[in-house]
């Protein structure tokens, strides 16, 4: 297929300050007609995405975005067509949303979201959207009480997602520890995801799991349900499509500058970065060097954010 026969999109997903996020539903005589969607429309000839965007939101809605940055983009083959989804997160604009072409609308809380008939296009943007733009990953456990108290101190300063990261401890080890700190993320409105067997979410009842890269090569399906969200550790092409063919909600990427950690590692860089994630249909965290200072930079080459040890954790 050429790149003249895939219909470029823009796309918004529109969040207010109590985090609600807005969503239309399609006419029912058009492509996809009676699906859900996040605003937006195509992006004409001489237009780049935030000014189609800006038009399609100001035709559709009567706003006009103030504040906005890209989220994810991917590619989508619909028997009918393909589309490629250039999709922005608008937290900030001029006017007050309003149906002008009378279309169904209303603001969803996040966690709605995949209960709702959506086009199949949509799926990797409803992650993305429920998703922070920080990943807290734990360093090693050298000291419960200390452990926990700090992962109590990144949680009050904001963090909202976390992959206990443990692997020195035997499973039974583990499995005691992760519940303390699944009581402290729940206290928080915080989501955790374990790096360990899928099978432990029988013991603990966690948000999700984190595939570490072994794990990851060596499944041949979804080992989760739905409801739970799926995470893997990526470091090149063939590791992202495992984990788009496993289904998984999202993915961490790395390393993307050398670190003391991985010595031997060879960086990705920004460049490559942006080439491995671009229209893959699942968001994707930079991880290795990074922190909260280069999350501007992560979303102007594709990520959904960062990931990181130290960078989220308090000393």
């Amino acid at each position: 297929m050429n790149a003249s026969d895939v219909l470029p999109v823009a796309v918004g997903v529109i969040v207010d300050d109590r985090g609600h996020i807005l969503i239309t539903r399609r006419p029912g005589h058009v492509h996809q007609g009676g699906l859900w969607e996040f605003p937006g429309g195509k992006i004409e000839a001489g237009e780049n995405t935030s000014q189609a965007l800006a038009r399609e939101l100001e035709e559709e809605l009567g706003i006009r975005p103030r504040d906005m940055r890209p989220l994810i983009t991917l590619r989508h083959h619909y028997p009918e067509r393909a589309v490629r989804l250039e999709v922005w997160r608008v937290t900030a604009w001029r006017g007050k949303p309003r149906a002008r072409e009378g279309q169904a609308m209303r603001w969803v809380e996040p966690a709605d979201l995949p209960t709702l008939p959506f086009p199949a296009a949509n799926r990797p943007i409803i992650s993305a959207a429920r998703l922070p733009d920080h990943y807290l990953i734990t360093p090693p456990p050298c000291n419960e009480a200390v452990f926990l108290r700090r992962l109590q101190q990144a949680l009050e300063q904001g963090v909202r997602l976390v992959q206990l990261r443990a692997h020195e401890l035997a499973p039974a080890a583990y499995a005691r520890l992760a519940k303390r700190v699944l009581a402290l993320t729940r206290g928080h409105g915080a989501r955790l995801l374990l790096n360990a067997e899928p099978s432990l979410l029988d013991q603990v009842d966690a948000d999700g799991i984190h595939l570490s890269t072994r794990r990851l090569m060596r499944l041949e399906r979804r080992p989760v349900p739905r409801d739970r969200w799926l995470a893997a550790s990526c470091h090149d092409a063939a590791e992202l499509e495992q984990a788009r063919q496993l289904e998984a909600d999202f993915a961490v990427l790395s390393p993307l500058r050398a670190t003391a950690s991985h010595p031997g590692a060879q960086p990705l860089g920004w460049t490559r970065f942006a080439e491995l994630v671009d229209e893959l249909p699942l968001p994707v965290f930079a991880l290795g060097g990074l922190g909260a200072e280069d999350k501007a930079r992560a979303f102007a080459h594709g990520a959904q954010g960062v990931a990181a040890i130290r960078a989220y954790w308090p000393v």
